[in-house]
């Protein structure tokens, strides 16, 4: 079972994922979007907050994507078990406190809520996670920016 949770403006800020029989667990996505030359440093930084700042919060990339200017760094925080929420539960209560960190810390980036990344951004995000652990060798690569349509071209 998965639910969302949609602001009045209608983005979905949380999805709620599992089945009735098991604690559903609530995650809040936050999207980063650093300038595409200072990707390394959002990450390096967003590590740093975690690391050293949050080290019990559960959260980890589930999206990455880029256009000409920035590249989404989306990133899910697990709040914990539904029913633990409601009761603002100490794991909450650090999660929340982080995602507060990331909005305050990383304005630079542009932290925004957002919705659960689509496959493409979950795919880039598990192999850019993928090549980070095979180690410093390996060359990071992010989706190429979605091309305008002919509808969308103005021109020159």
């Amino acid at each position: 079972m998965q639910h969302s949770a949609i602001t009045e403006s209608g983005d979905q800020v949380a999805t709620v994922v599992g089945s009735a029989a098991e604690s559903d667990t609530v995650v809040v996505h936050v999207q980063l979007r650093p300038r595409r030359g200072s990707t390394r440093r959002c990450l390096a930084a967003l590590a740093e907050l975690a690391g050293a700042h949050h080290p019990e919060v559960s959260f980890t990339l589930t999206g990455l994507s880029k256009d000409d200017r920035v590249v989404r760094v989306t990133v899910g925080v697990e709040l914990g078990p539904r029913a633990a929420v409601a009761r603002f539960s100490p794991q909450a209560q650090a999660a929340y406190a982080f995602v507060s960190s990331v909005f305050t810390t990383l304005y630079d980036h542009m932290p925004v809520y957002t919705v659960e990344p689509g496959e493409a951004e979950r795919a880039a995000a598990a192999d850019l996670m993928a090549r980070l652990a095979a180690g410093p060798a390996t060359e990071v690569v992010v989706p190429a920016p979605r091309q305008p349509a002919a509808v969308e071209q103005i021109p020159a």
